[in-house]
């Protein structure tokens, strides 16, 4: 979608026809909006967040601790 988004910005700015392009941008949304149907359908009605709240938000992965990986050999590698 952002390509056709693109295309249709650089046929304007070039004072082109961009009725083709805009078509197919159209068809993507509408093929958007029925998978959204369908996740909702589907019980996944949850809010997305936008950018701002996904940085805001703590998303960290648990802490799992020092590694805990094979014993290391006399020369300090890995045994396999």
């Amino acid at each position: 979608m952002l390509d056709a988004e693109s295309t249709i910005r650089q046929h304007i700015n070039r004072d082109e026809d961009c009725a083709e392009a805009s078509i197919q941008l159209m068809a993507m949304r509408v093929v958007m909006l029925g998978l959204i149907s369908e996740r909702n359908r589907l019980g996944g009605e949850e809010r997305l967040l936008d950018v701002d709240e996904r940085l805001k938000a703590d998303c960290r992965a648990a802490g799992r601790g020092p590694f805990k990986g094979p014993l290391k050999g006399a020369r300090g590698r890995r045994v396999r």
